[in-house]
């Protein structure tokens, strides 16, 4: 899947089967559900989990939670936009998919 079918699938009332829940985060939080983003985004304590989480409390407008855990994640702050960063995670977790 590339980031133009990942955008696609948001025209669905669910995420595509398998994917991973860092994605499944990000699938939620482009459809406005933040709740259901920020569920699957602590559904697994990895890498991409946290990194998602950072960037959903800063969304959140929670800098000092989002800090929080891009320092877990081992990522600096990120400087981009929202919608660029969204755009970025998504691309990068696709590509490890």
């Amino acid at each position: 899947m590339d980031l133009q079918a990942f955008r696609d699938s948001l025209a669905e009332p669910q995420p595509p089967r398998g994917l991973h829940p860092a994605l499944q985060a990000l699938w939620w939080d482009a459809k406005g559900d933040w709740t259901t983003a920020h569920e699957h985004a602590q559904e697994r304590d990895d890498v991409a989990g946290m990194r998602v989480h950072a960037y959903l409390h800063r969304k959140e407008g929670d800098p000092f939670n989002a800090d929080y855990w891009y320092r877990r994640s081992g990522a600096a702050p990120s400087r981009l936009t929202l919608d660029g960063e969204w755009e970025a995670l998504v691309h990068t977790f696709l590509a490890q998919d």
